[in-house]
């Protein structure tokens, strides 16, 4: 078993294809051992690599409200009056602590309205 690390496309490539025979085979401590690292491995060039970050809170709260069939009347009650659903979907307002809060009527989860710095 020679393992190194990930550093190139063509590196992933090779340790998912060897992940791949070794999910295929017979356990045993020493594929299992293997497959191990190479998976630890694999989830850290990815997180580098393919990052996947939260959606912007806004495009959030716009993409769960077309799927609910929800208007921006919908929204008053968990936001504030139409003018703050308003200023909120046009920016020109951040959300509240209080209305992150509500997020749970639209069933967004909290990531998705907190963001990260990407």
């Amino acid at each position: 078993m020679t393992i190194a690390l990930i550093k190139t496309a063509r590196d992933y490539e090779r340790a998912l294809h060897r992940i791949e025979r070794l999910m295929d085979a017979k356990p045993d401590i020493k594929n299992g051992d293997e497959l191990d690292v190479l998976t630890t491995l694999v989830k850290t060039y990815e997180a580098k690599h393919h990052a996947i970050y939260p959606p912007d809170p806004i495009e959030a709260i716009k993409f769960r409200m077309d799927q609910l069939g929800m208007t921006r009347k919908d929204l008053e009650a968990m936001l504030g009056g139409r003018g703050r659903v308003s200023e909120i979907l046009t920016r020109k307002r951040g959300l509240s602590l209080e209305m992150i809060h509500r997020r749970r009527n639209l069933h967004i989860p909290l990531e998705s309205l907190v963001g990260t710095a990407a």
